[in-house]
């Protein structure tokens, strides 16, 4: 099956992303992939083993589902690969652009949607997340 790319290109150094990306309170702050979604709690054991877990809901309460799995690969800020629960693998690669940071995630799609919709709900959250790299001081 065909595996979904997304990138975009962060405006801060890959220090400051890889801290964004990673902290639980930061997380809660962007993994959103529109307005009307919001992330509740969030749980990250960043190491090779160690699980991870996004509350994502509806702000409205009609929905809810958890966003967790396992991680295979942890190379601080160049690196994560992980296996979510239903199976299906991640990567996930940092890259310094000259004091910027180029993020590409690569993901297997479900199929429980289409390949547009997977491909504009992942890259909506990493645009999100971008949005909040650059705002925050």
């Amino acid at each position: 099956m065909e595996r979904i790319t997304i990138k975009n290109t962060v405006n801060a150094p890959i220090h400051k992303v890889w801290k964004l990306w990673t902290s639980p309170g930061h997380i809660v702050k962007w993994n959103a992939a529109s307005e009307d979604w919001h992330t509740t709690r969030a749980e990250n054991d960043l190491r090779a083993g160690g699980k991870f877990l996004s509350r994502m809901e509806a702000k409205d309460g009609s929905f809810g589902f958890d966003f967790s799995g396992v991680y295979d690969v942890v190379i601080p800020e160049k690196r994560i690969t992980y296996t979510l629960g239903d199976g299906r693998n991640v990567e996930v690669d940092f890259t310094d652009k000259n004091g910027e940071t180029e993020i590409v995630s690569t993901f297997d799609p479900d199929s429980q949607n289409t390949m547009e919709q997977q491909l504009g709900g992942w890259q909506a959250i990493l645009d999100s997340f971008k949005r909040y790299a650059e705002n925050i001081h």
